[in-house]
């Protein structure tokens, strides 16, 4: 690829990059000096699993990496005991030191479904930050001011409507901010909702006297229910490690619109190319693809032909039931008697412990299963689409 594509290809997905000769010139220095760039992204494991909507950031993280530049993946495992307020309309509870350590392995452990392990440096911020000591941490506050923070659109609303801020979470944009500064990174990667804390990397480096980092933005990716952001607290969420078929039948209930979002921030397939297929085949084969991101291409391919000896042979009627989860406590059982696929919570029971319940192709076992988004098959006619 030449520069210009190059820089294309980096900024598909992308909702704004500050700024973007920098990243040009960056690129081009690079190149003919033959020095990566260092490429940041900060995780705080703030729960134990990755989901799509983190994998916006890998993806982008592995295309640096395949163009030769060096990514540090950031585990905020400090950053994590203040918790980031970014979209936040109330005080976070503090996590404890064990679940953050916890999270932590198991982030570790995921990530390189997707990026290069070999070419990956994992660090901790804990590692430097920690040592921070009270004299320099204080000299941090001093490159921001209260009004900048309150300037700030979550912390601003929180503030107007009277809602309590604690001073640790103004710290926190200032730890992240000093991560690029550890770092020197040239780029830092993130997602819209984090512009406040990207460029305080920006501000901080630039008072350390270093130069900017380039600052690139992703777009939030909606979750599965198509409005909010994924989320695993929603439930609209498609989780990295879940069985091959449950990714595969949480891809398939997505609508049409959102399938083309997944294809742009999630695949590097041509938007053209995908536009001239039937949409149940575009989805299919998105189905396939992020199946084949974490696991094998025969996994993948197998998904798929599960799915559609369930689905695609005219099994599920025109008229399939359409039921939206209100309370995240409901259960199964409720849900099939209130849909009237069975006619009382005895006969849903037998019917689970036969097995002749099932979410998109897998079998429900037990009467207090979490409900989930997708499509449930009660006996052999009966379909329920479950949304959220």
């Amino acid at each position: 690829m030449n520069d210009q594509e190059v820089f294309e290809h980096l900024t598909r997905g992308t909702v704004e990059t500050i700024n973007s000769d920098d990243l040009r010139a960056r690129l081009k220095d690079s190149r003919q000096s033959g020095r990566p760039l260092k490429i940041k992204a900060g995780f705080d494991p703030t729960a134990p699993d990755i989901h799509l909507g983190h994998c916006v950031l890998l993806q982008k993280l592995r295309q640096f990496q395949d163009f030769g530049h060096d990514v540090f993946f950031l585990i905020g495992d400090f950053t994590a005991q203040i918790g980031d307020p970014t979209g936040r309309d109330q005080l976070r509870s503090q996590m404890s030191l064990e679940a953050i350590a916890e999270n932590a392995k198991t982030y570790k452990a995921q990530v390189f479904k997707i990026l290069d392990e070999k070419k990956t440096k994992v660090v901790f911020n804990s590692s430097w930050l920690a040592q921070l000591s009270a004299q320099k941490i204080l000299e941090l506050t001093a490159f921001s001011t209260v009004a900048q923070m309150l300037a700030r659109a979550d912390f601003k609303k929180r503030f107007e409507s009277a809602k309590e801020i604690s001073i640790l979470e103004f710290i926190y944009p200032l730890m992240q901010g000093f991560d690029s500064v550890h770092l020197q990174a040239d780029v830092e990667l993130g997602g819209s909702d984090q512009k406040f804390n990207l460029l305080m990397g920006r501000q901080l480096q630039q008072a350390f006297g270093q130069k900017p980092q380039v600052v690139m933005m992703t777009s939030l990716l909606e979750g599965t229910d198509g409005e909010k952001k994924m989320s695993k607290s929603l439930g609209n969420y498609i989780g990295i490690n879940e069985p091959p078929a449950e990714i595969f039948g949480k891809v398939m209930s997505i609508s049409d619109e959102l399938m083309m979002r997944y294809y742009e921030v999630l695949t590097q397939r041509n938007l053209v190319e995908i536009k001239q297929l039937h949409p149940k085949e575009a989805k299919l084969q998105l189905g396939q693809e992020i199946v084949g991101q974490f696991y094998s291409q025969e996994k993948a391919n197998q998904a798929r032909r599960e799915f559609e000896k369930v689905f695609s042979k005219g099994d599920v009627p025109e008229n399939m039931i359409e039921y939206k989860v209100v309370a995240a406590d409901e259960e199964i059982v409720d849900i099939l008697v209130k849909n009237n696929l069975v006619a009382s919570k005895s006969e849903a029971r037998r019917l689970i412990m036969q097995g002749g319940v099932t979410m998109d192709g897998q079998r429900i076992t037990d009467e207090h299963w979490q409900v989930k988004q997708g499509i449930v098959k009660v006996g052999k006619r009966r379909f329920l689409r479950i949304s959220f």
